[in-house]
């Protein structure tokens, strides 16, 4: 309240205002509003997929951080010995153990880890079936 609007006030001819009438809100005052229970719905705006062929034992570690870091990881182990191919299954089976998350084998040496933002979904097969979609291509029917 400014000096003129108290001897105003004083006076009688003005009504002093005690300020209960105007309640400032956050987004009144300029200031921004802040809420806590907000929750992102979109929080992996690019989802990353870590195709490997791993040779040897030593890769272990980057793969394992790979899903730490919630990126899905396809393996193929063609090409690796088999003890090795083993002993990175059997570290990255424990690895996503720990991280709530789940692999699939899709082929013979080719396996699917994923963390456990992602979901597998195997139905999507049958239909592709019933449909005649998974029939030999370049072959009559």
């Amino acid at each position: 309240m400014s000096v003129v609007d108290k001897i105003w006030s004083f006076l009688g001819v003005v009504e002093e205002d005690d300020g209960d009438d105007f309640i400032a809100t956050p987004s009144q005052s300029g200031k921004p509003a802040t809420t806590n229970n907000v929750v992102s719905i979109h929080s992996n705006k690019m989802m990353k997929v870590v195709i490997s062929e791993p040779t040897k034992f030593e890769e272990v570690q980057d793969l394992a951080d790979h899903l730490k870091n919630r990126k899905q990881l396809i393996l193929n182990f063609e090409k690796t010995p088999p003890d090795v191919a083993q002993r990175l299954a059997d570290f990255l089976c424990g690895t996503i153990y720990a991280l709530d998350g789940q692999f699939q084998q899709l082929g013979t040496y080719i396996y699917v880890f994923a963390p456990n933002n992602m979901e597998f979904s195997r139905e999507h097969h049958s239909l592709m079936r019933k449909h005649g979609f998974a029939t030999n291509s370049g072959g009559n029917r």
